[in-house]
């Protein structure tokens, strides 16, 4: 039997989808893309009439900014919180544009331009020389000479000399490769390249790129789901999706999940919906963290008692969202509990109210 698969591509997910929009696009595409603007713009919010799934909640006229950069020479920078769903935003419009959305570079303290570019294979590379078959192509060496987009998770994590790698990319589309013969030595962007790239607005470094590399890029803000109905709706389907993936047999209280959405966003706003000020906690409360933690909640339920996750699940799983940054964050939490009797009463918020004391007494 072989193993599923836990989280394939974008474009092996909605395979059918894509298939569709492709057979039925007549509108105009730009050179090297694989679908028009507003085929690929149905494929991320959804479009009912040809039964194609909403991928990404957001604002219409972002993902709509975010084409038409990369139908430009310039290339796309999401910034946002943590959470805003951006990798997920630059996955999606990978797979609608080109087909494929693995051509990725992961930033970080460790990544060189080796991982960017191009490396070699160093046994062909002594027993022949430098040539083609010794070149081992990086996904910008390939999302360059196959005209596809080329995704560059948290650019700011790297250090500047090596984003500065992409200031030649950019503005002359070209990749020098000097050690090839001179027939070989330069690799001309096919059309369609173009570079997504995001940013964690938390890290240190997203101010520390290089003028002339942000001259490069457009930048678009990517911000958290403003309503809370739609915030509840989208844990509400993500974690019963993960729950399923995970083998639980049984779906997610609507009325608990409706209680921990309001406690992250009240959290991550430092208000609660009516609007009284709360402790802001310096941890992410953001929507995927929530449906982290209601995913934990229920696998938790699920395999150590057979049942539908409850508010002990939730307090139990809460501290690992809530003290990643600051211990102190676990008081600010107890403390809004406790603060918020008059305006968040039931049953529900007893229970939360009492398994979070259990907790913190244990």
């Amino acid at each position: 039997m072989t193993p599923k698969q836990q989280r394939p591509a974008a474009e092996t997910r909605y395979a059918d989808e894509l298939d569709r929009l492709r057979a039925d696009d007549t509108g105009p595409r730009p050179p090297g893309w694989q679908l028009s603007l507003t085929s690929a713009r149905a494929f991320i919010v959804g479009d009912p009439a040809r039964e194609i799934s909403a991928k990404f909640v957001g604002n219409r006229a972002l993902i709509e900014r975010c084409l038409v950069t990369l139908a430009t020479t310039r290339g796309l920078m999401l910034v946002g919180e943590p959470g805003t769903a951006k990798s997920l935003l630059s996955e999606l419009i990978a797979a609608a544009v080109s087909g494929d959305s693995t051509l990725t570079i992961q930033g970080g303290a460790a990544t060189t331009e080796d991982q960017i570019r191009y490396s070699w294979n160093y046994a062909l590379l002594v027993a022949e020389g430098p040539s083609t078959r010794a070149l081992v192509p990086a996904p910008m060496h390939r999302g360059m000479s196959e005209g596809r987009l080329v995704r560059f998770e948290e650019i700011t994590r790297c250090p500047l000399e090596v984003q500065d790698t992409l200031l030649s990319l950019l503005s002359e589309r070209v990749l020098a490769i000097p050690e090839l013969p001179a027939d070989d030595s330069m690799v001309y962007a096919r059309e369609g390249f173009n570079i997504i790239a995001t940013a964690n607005t938390r890290d240190r470094g997203v101010n520390e790129m290089s003028a002339a590399l942000k001259r490069r890029f457009n930048f678009e803000t990517v911000h958290p789901i403003a309503d809370f109905a739609t915030e509840l709706d989208l844990v509400l389907a993500e974690s019963d999706a993960l729950l399923r993936a995970s083998g639980v047999q049984i779906g997610q209280d609507a009325a608990l999940i409706e209680l921990l959405v309001t406690l992250f966003r009240d959290l991550r706003q430092g208000r609660t919906r009516d609007g009284a000020p709360v402790d802001k906690v310096s941890a992410v409360m953001s929507t995927a963290e929530a449906v982290s933690l209601a995913h934990a909640a229920g696998v938790r339920a699920w395999y150590l008692r057979g049942e539908k996750g409850g508010v002990s699940d939730v307090v139990e799983s809460l501290a690992g969202a809530a003290a990643k940054d600051n211990v102190d964050d676990l008081a600010r939490v107890r403390r809004y509990v406790e603060s918020t009797k008059s305006t968040y009463r039931g049953d529900l918020w007893d229970g939360f109210r009492a398994a979070q004391r259990l907790t913190h007494n244990a």
